[in-house]
């Protein structure tokens, strides 16, 4: 584990992530995304954008493939109801012989390192964490641990983006972070062509029928206001190609079964 010394002050870090995915498609969202990140200037400074979207459209995999674009280390922090301030930020641990050591969360480590760091689902902490971000998300570029007294500014490289379920949130995020959550980058479900190449890229291994009847379903979801998403339609054929393979029963008659397990009986009148 690497370790650091910020004014004497020992420090483990957070590794950063590995995760298979890769962005299809909707090339202009990217490039929104990249822009926004994006310094012209010395004077100038990178947006901290938030993304936002039904679950399931890819606001996680975006950030990813937008922060392996730029060949920084990506960072994830998940955000959740219980997340405490000292959970952003710097959290003391028992090590050996009993004695206090800190940890720094992925935030402080991208920070440091001058990573890309991915909050997970920002609408679901606190206003008193998101408090705790706020130097961080203007021109200040600071966080500091009121475990430690540490004060630590971020590495010019450093960015940050936010996802956001439209659905619903735990908590109403403050006026005053939304504000500095610029720009607001809104991802739909894709097209058809596009989600196809989503689950070919998925399921290399699924007849083209399959795939082809997964996304019919999905694209009537879709004109219904449905929250069913491409991730729905993979665990859909996945399940389908699986039974498939241990009993042997055709695949039309396997898919209205896949529907129902992974998503319901409602589901059934958008095949």
């Amino acid at each position: 584990m690497e370790r650091i010394t910020i004014n004497g002050i020992a420090l483990s870090l957070a590794h950063p992530v590995e995760l298979s995915l890769k962005w299809i498609g909707q090339e202009e969202i990217l490039q929104q995304l990249l822009a926004a990140w994006m310094v012209i200037d010395e004077r100038d400074m990178p947006f901290n954008p938030r993304l936002i979207g039904k679950p399931g459209v890819g606001k996680t995999t975006l950030a990813y493939a937008a922060a392996k674009k730029l060949g920084r280390d990506v960072y994830l922090f998940q955000a959740t109801m219980d997340t405490r301030p000292e959970d952003l930020i710097i959290t003391p641990v028992i090590g050996p012989e009993n004695r206090i050591q800190y940890a720094a969360s992925s935030l402080v480590t991208a920070m440091i390192k001058g990573g890309a760091l991915i909050i997970d689902e920002g609408n679901r902490m606190s206003e008193k964490s998101w408090a705790s971000l706020a130097p961080l998300l203007d021109d200040r570029r600071y966080v500091e641990s009121v475990i430690t007294g540490l004060k630590i500014p971020a590495h010019r490289d450093f960015r940050v983006v936010v996802t956001m379920n439209e659905d619903a949130s735990t908590f109403e995020v403050p006026e005053y972070i939304h504000s500095r959550l610029q720009p607001q980058i809104y991802i739909d479900f894709p097209e058809a062509d596009e989600e196809l190449l989503i689950l070919k890229e998925n399921l290399p291994f699924a007849d083209a029928a399959i795939l082809r009847y997964v996304v019919d379903f999905l694209q009537r979801a879709h004109a219904a206001d449905e929250l069913y998403s491409v991730r729905d339609g993979i665990n859909v054929a996945r399940y389908a190609l699986k039974m498939m393979k241990a009993t042997g029963r055709p695949a039309e008659e396997l898919l209205l079964l896949a529907v129902t397990r992974v998503l319901g009986d409602e589901a059934l009148e958008y095949l």
